[in-house]
């Protein structure tokens, strides 16, 4: 669809920068999150009579990482603070309204996962709401030393029988951005174009509106990794991206883990004078699946023979936890992040020292978030101005406060000031400040 697109796009005369050769790789991504790849997790394999379709069980960690990376970077422990009493309470109703935070992780999510998400506010029945998008629905149009300018975004919906595309095209003009409103019908290879009255939803959107400024309207957050697959591409990288090998050796440990369960149960072979009494009436149960009835002419041996095979689970357990450790180290969360217990994976709940190579890799995430979501917060203090002239400071200063408790260890603290206080080392006042706030 993403090609698709672009090609309407340019025929339409909108600069057509592509995305660098990132559809490929998105799909591929996609699969992984959603934990079925195809002639992976879906294979057929040879029994010496035909070719046998199998599914391999899989432990869905390229969600999980996803999930983790989310919480580590966008939980209910994030401030946004803003200078001003005014502008404080504008963003925070905006966010509020807009569900933000709630969304904000679940973009993180989808960051992860794709590399790239991108919010953009709008203004509907005199309010702001921000859209949260992944990256299949971010089309880059231009872009400088890896900064997009000018940038469509896509999102489908299902009405009636019709499956429709609706676009908004950010684009400069003589400087100035406009934003383009655009409403498409999908049909096999090709979009028709459609009015924006012609859906429900979309009579109240013009179909151009300009910004009347030179900064951006939209804002992108990607993963502060390079992008060694496609170097000329702004897209940003999954953060499993480098690490497919290591999420095809996990669910091959742990498949094989399920398949010495299923293929090792005990069975019971019988020979088939031994299946009926003297009278002719059956002794087992047709159902029965611990019994295996042999063949007529199966030679000597035992009527009854009981086949239980010894279980390898001490070895598929630290072939799961290796994979594991490897997986979790190519995801940036560190050698020893999950753990394999009780036929499940746990996470780590230990305090991340300093040192730690997570700490250093949520820092570093935290550079990008950072700077995109004050962005954001700028975005909307100028809109604010723009749309409903409030007469806000639109360079107010802004800070993000990330949750740091998976590196400081709260209770302990909370402990030691406490001894500090009865020693009378600590004062009141100073105890107050550090634990009320």
């Amino acid at each position: 669809m993403r090609e698709i697109i672009y090609r309407k796009l340019e025929e339409m005369g909108f600069p057509n920068g592509g995305d660098g050769g990132m559809e490929e790789h998105l799909a591929l991504w996609r699969s992984w999150y959603q934990g079925n790849v195809k002639h992976f997790h879906s294979y057929r394999v040879y029994n010496g009579q035909k070719r046998v379709l199998c599914h391999r069980a899989g432990l869905g960690m390229a969600k999980k990482i996803c999930e983790d990376w989310a919480n580590l970077l966008m939980n209910e422990r994030v401030h946004i603070r803003v200078e001003g009493e005014r502008e404080q309470r504008f963003t925070d109703r905006i966010l509020q309204e807009s569900c933000f935070f709630l969304q904000a992780n679940r973009m993180q999510e989808y960051k992860a996962a794709l590399g790239t998400a991108a919010y953009v506010p709008r203004v509907t029945d005199r309010r702001i709401r921000i859209d949260g998008i992944d990256a299949e629905g971010i089309l880059p149009l231009s872009w400088e030393n890896g900064a997009v300018t000018d940038c469509a975004f896509a999102c489908s919906r299902r009405d009636g029988a019709r499956d429709l595309v609706y676009l908004q095209v950010h684009h400069r003009v003589d400087g100035i951005y406009q934003v383009e409103n655009l409403l498409f019908r999908a049909e096999e290879e090709r979009l028709e174009p459609l009015p924006l009255g012609g859906a429900p939803g979309f009579e109240g959107i013009p179909e151009t509106v300009s910004t009347g400024r030179a900064e951006r309207s939209f804002v992108l957050d990607r993963m502060n990794i390079v992008n060694n697959l496609e170097t000329a591409s702004p897209m940003g990288l999954s953060v499993f991206a480098n690490a497919l090998d290591q999420l095809r050796g996990v669910d091959v440990a742990y498949d094989s883990y399920v398949n010495e369960f299923i293929l090792g149960k005990k069975r019971i072979m019988v020979k088939p004078e031994a299946t009926k009494d003297f009278d002719g009436a059956p002794l087992f149960d047709a159902d029965e699946l611990a019994f295996y009835i042999l063949p007529e002419d199966s030679g000597n041996g035992s009527i009854i023979r009981e086949i239980d095979m010894t279980l390898r689970t001490a070895e598929h357990h630290e072939g799961i936890q290796d994979m594991l450790n490897l997986l979790g180290l190519k995801c940036g969360l560190g050698e020893q992040h999950y753990r394999f217990e009780r036929g499940s994976v746990l996470t780590a709940t230990q305090v991340i020292s300093e040192n730690s190579a997570l700490y250093r890799n949520v820092r570093r995430q935290e550079l990008v978030l950072e700077a995109a979501l004050k962005e954001l917060m700028a975005l909307l203090l100028r809109m604010g101005n723009d749309y409903f002239s409030l007469g806000l400071k639109e360079d107010a200063a802004v800070s993000v406060d990330f949750d740091d408790s998976i590196i400081e260890d709260k209770s302990r603290d909370f402990e030691r000031d406490c001894r500090m206080l009865e020693l009378g080392v600590l004062g009141k006042e100073e105890f107050r400040k550090r634990w009320t706030a």
